[in-house]
């Protein structure tokens, strides 16, 4: 298996991880978002979208993963981890990557109405590299189904 593939395997893997806190917010009422940040291929925080539960605008899944890890760890800045989260990261959790520093972002499906890429692209760290469309199907799946389900 060449690098690349063992990378794509890795990636897939904790995809699903996020995938399944995405499916926790999904069963608590809010959007199915979920994310999980790896450090040296463990896991040491997953977060999912909490904005009705906690009747807060920032508690993203991105948002409650890095406080997470960033307890998890000690520290504030997170230089040597990857953060999986199944939908573009938003401008808000985007500058808190950045902030972060987060090296790594891995992400399933786009955000064409606030992803970070149309308004902040360069709000990650200046090293940081960013893979979009990992299980990219299952992660628009469950976002369609669950507005489809609202209206």
């Amino acid at each position: 298996m060449t690098k690349t593939e063992e990378q794509q395997k890795k990636d897939e893997y904790f995809m699903k991880r996020a995938l399944d806190e995405a499916m926790q917010a999904r069963q608590a009422g809010e959007v199915p978002i979920g994310a999980v940040i790896v450090c040296n291929d463990k896991i040491i925080s997953r977060g999912h979208n909490l904005t009705e539960t906690l009747t807060d605008v920032t508690a993203h899944a991105e948002m409650q993963a890095i406080t997470s890890a960033s307890n998890a760890l000690g520290g504030k800045y997170l230089p040597d981890c990857t953060l999986y989260v199944t939908v573009e990261p938003c401008v808000m959790c985007a500058g808190a990557i950045g902030w972060a520093q987060i090296k790594r972002i891995v992400y399933g499906c786009e955000d064409e109405k606030r992803g970070y890429r149309q308004y902040a692209p360069k709000a990650f760290h200046p090293k940081a590299t960013v893979t979009g469309g990992v299980l990219e199907e299952e992660c628009r799946e469950l976002m369609q189904s669950f507005f489809k389900s609202k209206r």
